[in-house]
């Protein structure tokens, strides 16, 4: 709805009632607007303080003015698939949409084809023509690599969540030191298998994710220095995926019947969990894995996991928000620390 005022209006001091009529709001949103208080939108923001300045209410040097800016698109690229964590992740970024509206941000989420590095750096190119800023679980891949030099050089911010890259322009990470993941979970599964000697296997989701080697290396290291008795009889890539990690698990189960334990490095865990269950294996070999998500949460309540690593969800779109928030502002920052290791055990569930 257009409002017009008179020449009359213009030249009288206004008051917070013209102020309302001019942006189309309550005066009692004026009002919160005015006196800086919390709870309205951002564009809600700049609609009034732009009506204020046009009424001569506030000068149009006033650093509110200066401050009321269109909410920063940050782009968040996710791959798709049964990795239950990664779908957690991009609900949950959906649905703080309205607390990230405070750092100033509009969050776009985007799920694409897994370990796919030629379609992720595409994506990637794609989103920096109109993103503020990109946050992706990253594919260590020579062209994911170029393509995050070149936005960076361009001027977007670019920010790796989960799994990180091995470019030095990047802006930040997101994640745990995988490497010391893996050496916790080599920890956990020596701590939890009673006798010896032992044999344990891995299934990884890929080792194109950074994470997921890492975690390997940290794991093999602690068994090699700590634990020379445990035998690693297998590593099997099941890409996330629920049904490869149950047919992987099977075959696993299958040429080693002794078995005694399983560390499932990247998601899929529901297939593991069915395929222990299917092989009544699930009280007697040490599970093992990462991401406290519902299946897994179940699996420790009912003993087929034994320990969950896993990394705040909520914790890691907050201190990203924040980053995107302190570039756009100016602000100096330092990279991040990785983010805390967390192990969940059916006594200490959340």
């Amino acid at each position: 709805m257009s409002i017009l005022f008179d020449n009359a209006t213009l030249n009288r001091r206004a008051t917070i009632v013209d102020i309302a009529r001019l942006a189309d709001v309550s005066t009692a949103t004026v009002d919160r607007v005015l006196n800086g208080r919390q709870g309205v939108k951002a564009a809600t923001v700049k609609r009034v303080m732009k009506a204020a300045a046009e009424l001569g209410y506030v000068d149009e040097s006033d650093e509110r003015i200066r401050d009321v800016r269109p909410l920063a698109q940050i782009s968040f690229i996710l791959p798709q698939g049964t990795n239950r964590y990664i779908t957690m992740l991009g609900r949950m970024i959906n649905e703080m949409a309205p607390q990230l509206e405070r750092f100033s941000i509009k969050p776009n989420v985007e799920y694409i084809a897994s370990f796919n590095p030629d379609l992720l750096a595409k994506t990637l190119h794609r989103h920096a023509k109109h993103a503020d800023g990109i946050a992706f679980m990253a594919i260590e891949h020579p062209m994911v690599r170029e393509a995050v030099n070149r936005i960076t050089a361009a001027g977007t911010p670019v920010v790796t969540l989960i799994s990180d890259v091995a470019s030095p322009t990047r802006t930040a990470y997101f994640g745990l030191d995988n490497r010391a993941a893996g050496r916790m979970a080599g920890y956990l599964l020596a701590r939890f298998i009673s006798r010896r000697p032992a044999k344990v296997a891995m299934i990884a989701g890929s080792l194109s994710y950074r994470a997921h080697g890492e975690r390997e290396m940290g794991f093999l290291d602690i068994l090699q220095e700590l634990y020379p008795d445990i035998e690693v009889v297998g590593l099997r890539e099941g890409h996330d995926d629920e049904g490869l990690n149950y047919r992987q698990m099977r075959a696993l189960l299958s040429h080693h019947p002794d078995l005694d334990g399983i560390y499932n490095i990247g998601g899929g865990a529901s297939g593991i969990g069915r395929a222990l269950k299917d092989a009544r294996r699930e009280k007697n070999v040490v599970f093992v894995g990462h991401g406290l998500t519902s299946d897994t949460r179940e699996f420790l309540l009912d003993g087929t996991m034994d320990a969950v690593i896993t990394q705040s969800a909520e914790d890691t779109i907050a201190k990203c928000a924040a980053l995107f928030r302190d570039l756009r502002e100016g602000h100096k920052f330092s990279p991040p620390d990785p983010m805390r290791v967390e192990v969940v055990f059916r006594e200490n569930l959340p």
